[in-house]
């Protein structure tokens, strides 16, 4: 899904020196846009409105396209992270996918870039910071941001080509939509199956029940129109869709007159509409596009319905789960005042919280109000909608009440939905794919066959031909800052990292708690103590006052554990617990009472509270497999490899989504309720803990005076406890500070790496494949050339495998934690993408690869390496990893230095068969040949 993260720093660019200048001559990106007029014509677009947003620190310019009636709105905001996106109104009436099937084929090349696949191609020759395009219900969205203004210019001719003129030719349509071919596409003689990248996609989905639950219920409330089918695809109506009708619906949604643009940013807004109007709306006059969405009759009477899924393998068994049920009631006493408060106090931290992606953030909030004709521009004004909110209270005070009334209790048109597991449906689901493909066979005459046959060959010869790119525009690595900037932070003596950001008043606090002493047979309650110790309640408060108050004066409090590979060491690492909570300056002393009341008296004693966290926390586990089975897959095949893959796996792997499975299937808690206070002593103790802020210079000293007060505060719940191991290594963060801030790592140098190939037998049509490789710690020089080559095996061979030939919606290779990993995801495949591995490191070994290919990759782990890094996470890396600007630094140089030799030494050294240690994970549904292969360990 794209990486996103962030940093505010200056972007030079070099080719392009005029905007150099306009960048110097005014103060900034949101004044310059104040002096656009109503009126004003500018590259064919005329302005609408100019409104100053100062919540959001920018200025909105509306404009529409006089030619074809396109819309336009640009966000001007200091930001360098600039985004454009364009979404079109995609409104189908049946369930075959098309408005998804062609969000993926319209990427698949277009009259200017005619090779194949230029979506993933530019992923390697840019910086961008998010690329991607997403389909709901009823529009369809492009966006992609970057930090770089030629790189912008770059993104927006491929964006704008691809949406306005693709080829849309008949092979993209059978490798990204579905297909009939052999299969194995080789062999005449292999049985005829359905194929495709959205084919596969959505029988994964379609595994996830939540979705399945959500789906339905918008099919059924409102069921006259485009909500009433499945805009993603039905994996049964997929088959149903043609080529034709493909082409034909692009023709009817993807025009000027049914698009709405939006960019934002620091780079001009003059320059984004002139290459608009010159390379895409110049080509096309006004249509009335009819993609309206009429209102839903309202029902006279509520209405009743039912669905099944899946069973799910990790859930809670259903005879012991109790029905969660949560009614409001609504007597006399109303909504209370300090709720009220509270959610819009949360409204204005989301206003001033800087994230790093803000233009996507805002491209998804106005997404929807818009594309049924809402202003964008008042969504943006949030303060006047809590001022007219706050107005409307004060003139009714029954205002909440009388909607509740209105729309709940009054309201006829109304749904009640049930689910349940039916232990046949996949069998079912299986036997109706079943069906449709033997009545697809039926039809088919020998000369059909022969057909399939040779297209399908057709399409395999140009999946694995060589690809001529060079129409693309591309950076060059000489396009990348040589050197990153430094982020300074002061380190002072409560053992804390103090780092001055630019944070609009906001204060954000972490403290990293030292796992150390707890024992060993602990370690697995670790996750569901971090869940449940800021939801039970604490000193005077019950656990509904706790999430209030917290609601009320701070932006969110969470515990989590924490593993970190060290940089230096494969077998040495730290164990943690990591705080993390935000509130506004004016609430700082409420933040740190709401943690000393955690640390010195939670409360633990109330049963039925802690049966529903456990409860929630075990289906959520269950239910997040089927988003995040490759993760999982990946978590597996690391157990073995090294000191912390093994704790991964312990906390956040398959053993722990079956630890939670068994505590909520126990029948009494009272042995974890011992536990809590155990590891309590544990954890929340001040001797063993090390603590960071960000904020703004002015409010630094008041905030660690706070800190200050606080950790006295605590210090009672002090007992110097020995640590469970010996081999503990202690690291200064700062080699030249003696402040007593420092990292205390366990070092297992006797660890045994061993082989093991694990196989989760689950519920799902489709599987996720890993296989991990013990390799280097990032401060090892080989790391970076591991790095680079994961990311051009990645581009130049797995995807080709694996989605293009395997139809699996994703996969690839990365290197992280020491370890070089494979993965697949929602793969129609199992083994035979363990070969796909295999076959990816003989093309590494092989040196098939150019200097092109190389630099391409560099392109695309630098725009991992600089994508921007939020204020409130600014020198947050180091505090917890210890690892500073100079080891980044010195690694950006590796990265430079890269050449195919080295990528050649590394593909031998560690990934060729005889060298490496590596383990195998796969997820995925009944699979005969590893149940007859005593290699694998079946779960």
């Amino acid at each position: 899904q794209g990486h996103q993260n962030d940093h505010e720093r200056s972007q030079h660019i070099r080719d392009r020196s005029s905007q150099h200048s306009w960048r110097l001559k005014s103060s900034s990106a949101k004044e310059r846009a104040c002096q656009y007029q109503p009126g004003q014509k500018i590259h064919g677009f005329t302005v609408r409105e100019v409104v100053v947003v100062p919540d959001l620190f920018l200025t909105a310019v509306k404009l529409t396209h006089d030619r074809t009636g396109a819309q336009h709105l640009h966000a001007a905001r200091d930001d360098s992270n600039n985004l454009f996106s364009v979404q079109f109104r995609t409104t189908p009436m049946d369930s075959t996918g098309v408005p998804h099937i062609l969000e993926h084929t319209v990427l698949c090349g277009s009259k200017k870039f005619p090779c194949r696949d230029p979506f993933f191609k530019m992923l390697n020759r840019s910086l961008s910071t998010f690329m991607n395009a997403f389909t709901a219900s009823d529009y369809t969205m492009y966006p992609f941001s970057t930090q770089n203004g030629k790189d912008f210019q770059n993104l927006l001719s491929v964006y704008l080509d691809a949406v306005f003129f693709p080829c849309l030719r008949e092979q993209d349509f059978w490798q990204e939509g579905w297909r009939l071919e052999n299969e194995n596409p080789t062999d005449l003689n292999s049985p005829l199956v359905f194929k495709g990248v959205v084919f596969n996609e959505m029988k994964g989905a379609f595994s996830d029940n939540e979705r399945v639950y959500a789906q339905h219920l918008q099919n059924k409330l409102y069921p006259d129109h485009t909500y009433s089918v499945v805009s993603g695809g039905e994996p049964l109506a997929i088959p149903e869709l043609t080529w034709e009708q493909l082409r034909q619906f692009h023709t009817t949604h993807y025009h000027p007159s049914n698009a709405r643009f939006f960019t934002y940013g620091d780079l001009p807004l003059e320059q984004h509409l002139e290459q608009i109007e010159e390379e895409a709306l110049s080509k096309f006059e006004r249509i009335n596009p009819n993609t309206e969405v009429p209102s839903q009759p309202h029902w006279s009477s509520p209405r009743e319905d039912h669905v099944t899924c899946s069973p799910d393998a990790m859930a809670p068994d259903p005879a012991r789960q109790d029905t969660l049920c949560v009614s409001y009631l609504l007597g006399e006493e109303g909504f209370e005042e300090e709720r009220i408060e509270a959610l819009l106090h949360k409204i204005e931290i989301q206003m001033k919280h800087q994230s790093t992606n803000f233009g996507l953030s805002l491209a998804s909030y106005i997404a929807s109000s818009w594309n049924h004709d809402g202003n964008p521009v008042e969504m943006l004004q949030l303060s006047n909608s809590v001022a007219e909110f706050r107005r409307a209270l004060e003139e009714n005070p029954r205002f909440l009440q009388d909607k509740v009334q209105h729309y709940f209790k009054e309201n006829t048109h109304r749904l009640t939905l049930s689910m349940s597991p039916d232990k046949a449906y996949l069998e079912k689901q299986a036997k109706a794919e079943e069906e449709k493909l033997q009545k697809k066979i039926g039809a088919l005459s020998d000369a059909d066959r022969k057909e399939i046959y040779e297209k399908g060959l057709e399409l395999l010869v140009a999946q694995s031909e060589n690809q001529d790119a060079s129409c693309l525009p591309a950076l060059k690595v000489s396009d990348i800052e040589p050197t990153m900037p430094i982020t300074p932070v002061q380190i002072s003596g409560v053992p804390v990292q103090c780092c001055e950001q630019p944070t609009n008043g906001l204060v954000y606090f972490r403290a990293m708690c030292s796992l150390n002493t707890l024992p060993e047979d602990l370690r697995l309650y670790i996750p569901l103590f971090c869940s449940i110790i800021t939801k039970m309640g604490c000193g005077a408060l019950d656990y509904r006052q706790q999430a209030q108050q917290m609601d009320l004066r701070t932006g969110g409090m969470s515990v989590s554990p924490l593993v970190t590979a060290d940089s230096t060491q494969l077998d040495m690492y730290e164990q943690g617990v990591l705080l993390y909570s935000s509130c506004l300056d004016r609430n700082l002393p409420h933040m740190f009472q709401l943690w000393s009341d955690i640390f010195n008296s939670s409360h633990f004693d109330d049963k039925e509270r802690l049966r529903v966290l456990v409860m929630m926390s075990a289906q959520e586990l269950a239910n997040g497999i089927s988003d995040s089975g490759h993760m999982y897959a990946m978590t597996r095949a690391a157990r073995h490899l090294t000191p912390a893959g093994d704790l991964n796996e312990t906390f956040g792997g398959m053993e722990q989504v079956k630890f939670m499975k068994k505590m909520a299937e126990m029948s009494d808690l009272d042995k974890v309720i011992r536990m809590l206070p155990r590891i309590k002593k544990h954890i929340l103790n001040p001797d063993n803990m090390r603590c960071a802020i960000n904020t703004t210079p002015q409010k630094m000293s008041n905030t660690s005076a706070h800190l200050e007060t606080f950790m006295k505060d605590v210090a009672g719940t002090r007992k110097t406890r020995k640590p469970v191991r010996t081999n503990i290594i202690e690291r200064p963060l700062d080699p030249l500070d003696d402040s007593g801030l420092s990292r205390k790592l366990i070092s297992e140098l006797n660890f045994q790496p061993c082989q093991m190939k694990t196989f989760f037998q689950l519920p799902f049509p489709v599987n996720f494949v890993s296989e991990s490789i013990r390799a280097v710690p990032f401060s090892h020089e080989d790391y970076a050339s591991l790095g680079i080559l994961a990311r051009m095996m990645t581009a130049k061979f797995l995807h080709g495998e694996i989605r293009e030939k395997g139809g699996a919606y994703g996969g690839g290779a990365r290197m992280a934690g020491g370890l070089f990993t494979f993965y697949s995801y929602r793969d129609p495949n199992a083994v035979q993408t363990l070969s796909a591995f295999r076959r990816g490191v003989d093309w590494a070994k092989s040196g098939r690869f150019t200097l092109q290919d190389i630099d391409e990759a560099k392109l695309s782990v630098f725009s991992a390496v600089d994508s921007p890094v939020a204020p409130a996470s600014k020198g947050i890396g180091r505090f917890l990893s210890g690892v500073t600007d100079e080891m980044l630094q010195e690694h950006r140089e590796r990265l430079f230095a890269v050449t195919h030799k080295s990528l050649l030494d590394v593909a031998e050294r560690y990934l060729g068969a005889g060298h490496r240690t590596c383990g195998v994970a796969i997820l995925g549904p009944e699979n005969e040949t590893i149940k007859n292969d005593p290699s694998w360990i079946v779960k």
